[in-house]
């Protein structure tokens, strides 16, 4: 599927300064011969076991299944890993090569923050410096993760300039690594960027499929039906649909972030309903939410992590092929989808996640009871607990923590 080149299709590729270039040759070289590297795969399977605690379950979701009165839906419970959500698996892949390449310190953006915690935990683990940029706005609004971070003795910048969300974040995080790249390196945290970052971080998310593809027959007799995952970036989308895509039974469903409308900067589509455009940013080829002089335009999405103008060249390019049929999910539909969760299931989804809960439930009632949908649960919920009583308006939730939760980071820093 990918060029020599790191091309999708028209997807991908590498444009970044030629300052960069022989920091991206280092890494695409060490890649390439890690994951060659016995040595090396057993470490980084060790590292996800003993401390990332996989490999982490299928559950069936009986009573909510019962509920809808359709389909089977099945969770792969990414928000059981070690920092409550998918993002370890590439962090710790990453945080290994960093080490096979001498370098001392690690780069990195966040939208909802659990990139950010994900990376500062490795970079404990393993003795790196690490400085981690996010947009002021998802400081704001996911300061419990910021806390985190910071007492893990990581660099937290809150950007301040454009839309000051993941896509601001990222531009800072390219402006360091330029600066800083013969003793850094950029933790990207999803499939975007320039090659080999989205080869390289859906090899390591990869793992969630591979298990999924042996779970599911043990678990339900079959593979599933349809595979569902939230695409932001599409870190956890590509980890969970790379290993199916030669399964033609299988049907990949994409969820974008539908936010409150298609009015421009109040969603975060790119390929769904023909929303976005094909350009080149940020180092790679994808479809970006732009206007028509070619400047990125502001994004929405009720979830921080799916907040994001462009979107992974394989995701594009698998949608484009009709491989990856995509789909959105508005706030208010992701909202009453984590409820349903949790009052049926006992178990707390992320906002990003939910968005491909949301599908899934709006898909099962009109399905054979045989019908078998497995959703990437790619985190918890416990950081979005302001947003969602926020959102929901709880009349028990004090009219003073409501006050907190839209003012509590107002300060430069984002703290109270």
């Amino acid at each position: 599927m990918m060029s020599d080149k790191g091309y999708y299709g028209q997807y991908g590729g590498s444009y970044i300064p030629e300052i960069l270039f022989s920091s991206q040759q280092q890494i695409q070289q060490a890649f390439d011969e890690a994951r060659q590297d016995p040595d090396f795969l057993q470490a980084l399977h060790h590292e996800w076991q003993t401390y990332s605690g996989r490999p982490t379950p299928v559950t069936h979701c009986q009573r909510l299944s019962d509920k809808l009165g359709g389909a089977q839906i099945y969770l792969k419970r990414e928000d059981l890993n070690h920092s409550g959500a998918h993002k370890m698996n590439n962090v710790i892949g990453q945080g290994l090569l960093v080490k096979r390449m001498g370098k001392r310190r690690v780069i990195a953006e966040t939208g909802a923050g659990q990139h950010g915690v994900a990376t500062a935990l490795v970079a404990a683990r393993l003795g790196l410096e690490c400085t981690v940029y996010m947009g002021a706005k998802d400081v704001a609004r996911q300061y419990p993760n910021v806390f985190w971070m910071r007492q893990l003795g990581a660099t937290v910048v809150p950007v301040t300039t454009g839309s000051q969300t993941l896509k601001d974040a990222l531009d800072e995080a390219l402006r360091d690594w330029s600066a800083s790249y013969e003793d850094s390196h950029y933790l990207i945290g999803t499939a975007c960027g320039c090659a080999p970052f989205p080869e390289m971080v859906s090899f390591f998310q990869s793992v969630i499929g591979q298990e999924s593809r042996t779970q599911m027959p043990v678990l339900a007799g079959q593979l599933p039906d349809k595979v569902y995952a939230c695409v932001g970036g599409g870190s956890n989308a590509c980890g969970m649909f790379l290993p199916f895509v030669d399964d033609q039974n299988v049907e990949l469903v994409g969820v974008e972030a539908g936010g409150k409308s298609h009015a421009p900067g109040e969603h975060s589509i790119r390929l769904s309903d023909g929303l976005g455009s094909f350009g080149i940013a940020q180092g790679y080829a994808t479809q970006f939410l732009q206007d028509e002089n070619g400047q990125l335009s502001e994004t929405h999405s009720i979830a921080a992590g799916l907040d994001y103008v462009g979107v992974s060249p394989i995701l594009a390019h698998l949608a484009e092929e009709g491989r990856v049929t995509m789909t959105y999910a508005q706030d208010d539909a992701v909202i009453e989808a984590a409820r349903m969760l949790m009052m049926h299931e006992g178990i707390i989804p992320a906002l990003e996640s939910s968005h491909a809960l949301a599908a899934a439930i709006a898909d099962a009632p009109m399905l054979d009871k045989d019908t078998h949908l497995l959703v990437t649960l790619s985190g918890r919920g416990d950081k979005d607990i302001f947003n969602m009583a926020t959102a929901i308006r709880d009349d028990a939730f004090p009219t003073f923590l409501q006050e907190f939760c839209q003012n509590y980071a107002q300060t430069e820093e984002g703290e109270v």
